[in-house]
């Protein structure tokens, strides 16, 4: 929630700056999240008045303007700007001026880009027009009517000359604060003051809306409403006429941008005005759209579409609640109208929509059209019907104080089933204990009382009677005044204490080893991650697998929070793959990650019964010395590590995510622990990752059994070691493993160890030949081996590799 603080003041006179009133709202339990101040970093930029425009001269799509900047002689600034027009009011950035935003062809410093006078296709230009985007505003919160061009302010023609930033009073700060699902109230301003209120002890001012109602008729006169199903819990309705469609004051304009907002129109800005300042979404309908005078609130026809006022056709399903006029649907409520009853600049009469429906059905319907609005937002959270008439008078009191229009008397108030929140009998001693304070009845009552609360003794000394605000829906069970209790004394302030009982703590073998992982992991250099289980189908779509491959036997959420988390994870690849593209694409040369995390796949065997969810692990890395080689390496030193012996890799050049030549999979025997290699270029092109990236996914799982961590000494040897270097010729597609094995059966006892040290290819070798170098260890734990032992050993090895691989000796 985008909180200005200037905008706050108006309810609460308070005297803190941004981080003070961010840190004491996170004692009431809002996050504070960031801050930002605005206008801090514009220097020289004034309001102007476009007197004249002229075509360029030289340029089609650049016209020469004079500006009256408040001095004796105008300014001449060429532009391309298309939305200007003579008499406009405009920021201007003169020479040597400086605004926030990077701008194409201008110098730019730290803290911004400085704005000098020049030429443009030989034409004088003494500065700049500014749009909102130069001045540091966001596209999203841009005027409509300035967000592809120049910002049209709504006023300063009395104040020519004088710096944008006193005059529409942009050095103002805002907190960012992080909303927790249970407080609605919170996102609103009202509800925001209401605790500084309470936390500050300063006065609350918030007077009831007064409004004149100076139309003619009444509300009944104009419509009709009619609730038929009982998701819609209230619906209040009043008319404006003799509507006037404009740009708003730029008070109201402004505190809609600080607070996140886009300003459309008077009308619409006082909607989004009032769903900020109190909570209550709102929406305005063009009366000439709304055929018979009816507004009928129930759910549509499967099948049928309807398009929003973003100009998307939508398809809407049976429980989609819609708002209706006498023939056809005109919205989607709680979420977003239709274009068919859209406010236009020819509208003249208007219905003020002011209502409240069930969270759960505008959640799904959210959900199964994939749309998020702010209005969406509240209602999902659980709005209280309470307010709706409130807010639909200040809507009216706001239009009749910018002459916007006309309200008509009287209000159209359909609450079939008013809600009452429960009094609760609220404990003392309970509340202590909880809270793990000391504090008496009085004391309690006083802190919810701040939070307007009701409260009443009974004649227990240790018992209240405790009714909330109707804003607190939260507040249903005497457990939900614990946590008001404690906020208001204070997190800090409550003493610490342990758990008295004698507890024995044991390690499970699981968390044993992954404990021993990420030591092992850490101590080469890599980075522990962790990623979200849920996942979008689309990251094992880009690995290139097949349609029938078992990693796509996804396990799918039945109420998913979008299609970026509808699937739950069966391999954890490309989310590592994900985490390194960020990582590259945000400058970093080198990784070096891996995450241990559980894996699911549907039962096979009975679908009906619990999910299969297992352990694995992922390994990646690129950049700096990364290779295959230098993986395997890591692999090895962490299988080791870990107990898991008699290992070995095999060739795989089948498995469509990495590259077929330089792809291993790792097994015991038959028992298939993993698979590692480099990633294939067209799967690393996938995820925007130009570098080569390599990854070892392991089935972690199997290391509960495989893995054997009983240590076994062996005395230092007593007697010497030979050693013999080979280098051998062998076809390309001979494998180094192979090889090893060979070696290692044929060795016998004295062989101690094998180790390749070097692989060759090249014209010395031949075409489609390759020259794999060894060291071979020998040695006897009896005596010293002669010559004549380590040649009848090594001559037999050799023999064999003759035989049974073609091999030949090079010289070394």
């Amino acid at each position: 929630m985008l909180t200005p603080i200037k905008w706050l003041k108006d309810y609460v006179d308070i005297n803190m700056n941004a981080e003070d009133l961010g840190n004491l709202m996170t004692t009431a339990g809002l996050e504070y999240e960031d801050q930002k101040k605005y206008g801090e970093l514009i220097e020289n930029v004034v309001v102007g008045k476009i007197e004249k425009i002229e075509k360029h001269p030289s340029a089609d799509k650049l016209v020469v303007c004079q500006i009256n900047v408040g001095g004796p002689e105008n300014l001449q600034i060429v532009t391309g700007a298309t939305n200007i027009y003579e008499g406009a009011i405009v920021p201007v950035a003169l020479d040597n001026s400086r605004v926030p935003g990077p701008l194409h062809g201008h110098e730019k410093e730290e803290g911004g880009s400085v704005i000098k006078k020049g030429a443009l296709r030989g034409v004088e230009s003494n500065g700049m027009l500014c749009g909102p985007q130069e001045l540091g505003w966001a596209d999203k919160v841009a005027p409509y009517i300035s967000k592809d061009g120049i910002w049209l302010l709504p006023e300063g023609e009395d104040r020519l000359g004088e710096s944008i930033v006193s005059v529409f009073d942009l050095d103002q700060a805002v907190v960012d604060f992080g909303v927790t699902p249970n407080r609605p109230d919170w996102l609103s301003m009202l509800g925001i003051a209401r605790e500084v209120k309470a936390f500050t002890g300063k006065p609350f001012n918030l007077k009831k809306p007064e409004v004149k109602a100076e139309g003619s008729g009444k509300a009944e006169d104009y419509i009709s409403v009619e609730i038929r199903n009982p998701a819609c819990r209230r619906y209040t309705a009043r008319i404006i006429t003799d509507v006037k469609i404009e740009q708003s004051p730029w008070w109201l304009q402004h505190r809609l941008m600080l607070a996140g907002m886009r300003p459309i129109n008077n009308i619409v800005d006082i909607t989004n005005f009032v769903m900020l300042e109190y909570g209550q979404p709102m929406h305005a309908f063009d009366i000439s759209t709304v055929e018979d005078g009816k507004i009928i609130v129930d759910t549509a026809k499967d099948g049928d579409t309807f398009v929003t006022l973003d100009g998307k056709e939508r398809k809407i399903y049976s429980d989609t609640l819609m708002i209706n006029d006498g023939k056809k649907p005109i919205g989607i409520a709680g979420t977003m109208g239709g274009l068919n009853s859209e406010i236009e600049e020819t509208t003249k009469t208007v219905i003020l929509e002011s209502a409240n429906f069930d969270s759960s059905s505008i959640y799904h319907t959210s959900k199964k059209l994939n749309i998020r609005t702010e209005a969406q937002n509240r209602y999902t959270r659980g709005v209280s019907p309470a307010i709706c008439a409130e807010a639909a008078d200040r809507f009216c009191q706001l239009v009749e104080m910018v002459g916007a229009g006309k309200v008509v008397p009287g209000m159209v108030d359909i609450y079939p089933d008013p809600e009452v929140l429960p009094t609760t009998k609220v404990r003392v001693s309970r509340m202590n204990l909880v809270c793990g304070t000391n504090l008496d009845r009085d004391t309690m009552k006083g802190y919810l009382e701040k939070l307007d609360m009701k409260v009443e003794y009974t004649d227990s000394a240790d018992v209240m009677l405790v009714t909330p605000p109707p804003t607190r829906r939260d507040m249903l069970e005497e457990v939900d005044y614990t946590e008001e209790i404690a906020r208001m004394y204070g997190y800090d302030k409550i003493e610490y204490s342990i758990p008295k009982d004698n507890i024995t703590v044991s390690v499970s073998k699981s968390w044993a080893l992954r404990a021993q992982a990420r030591r092992l992991m850490t101590g080469m250099g890599a980075c522990e991650i962790q990623t979200y289980s849920f996942v979008s189908p689309k990251g094992v779509e880009k690995m290139g697998l097949s349609e029938d491959s078992w990693e796509r036997n996804f396990l799918k959420l039945l109420n998913p929070l979008g299609e970026e988390t509808s699937v739950m994870r069966t391999i954890l690849t490309p989310n590592m793959l994900e985490v390194l593209a960020r990582n590259l694409n945000r400058g970093n040369l080198q990784a070096k990650a891996f995450e241990i995390g559980n894996t699911f796949m549907p039962n096979l065997i009975d679908p009906n019964d619990m999910p299969n969810e297992e352990l694995s692990m992922c390994i990646g890395i690129y950049g700096g010395d990364a290779d295959f080689f230098r993986l395997k390496g890591m692999v090895e030193a962490f299988l080791d590590g870990m107990g898991i012996k008699d290992y070995k890799f095999t060739a795989e050049s089948e498995y469509e995510p990495y590259h077929p030549g330089r792809c291993a999979r790792i097994s015991i025997g038959e028992e298939e622990l993993g698979i590692m290699g480099e990633i294939h270029p067209s799967v690393a092109k996938n995820f925007e990752i130009e570098e080569k990236v390599y990854i070892c996914e392991l089935m972690f799982e199997k290391f509960l059994k495989l893995s054997e961590n009983e240590k076994h000494y062996s005395p230092l040897p007593k007697f010497p070691s030979t050693e013999r270097d080979i280098a051998l010729v062998v076809d390309e597609d001979i494998l180094v493993g192979d090889l090893e094995e060979a070696i290692k059966s044929c060795g016998g006892e004295i062989l101690e160890s094998v180790k390749m040290f070097d692989i060759y290819r090249g014209p010395q070798v031949g075409f489609g030949k390759k020259s794999i170098a060894f060291n071979l260890v020998y040695r006897a734990p009896e005596k010293t081996l002669t010559d004549d032992d380590v040649a009848k050993v090594h001559d037999v090895v050799l023999e064999a590799l003759r035989n049974d691989y073609k091999a030949t000796l090079r010289e070394m």
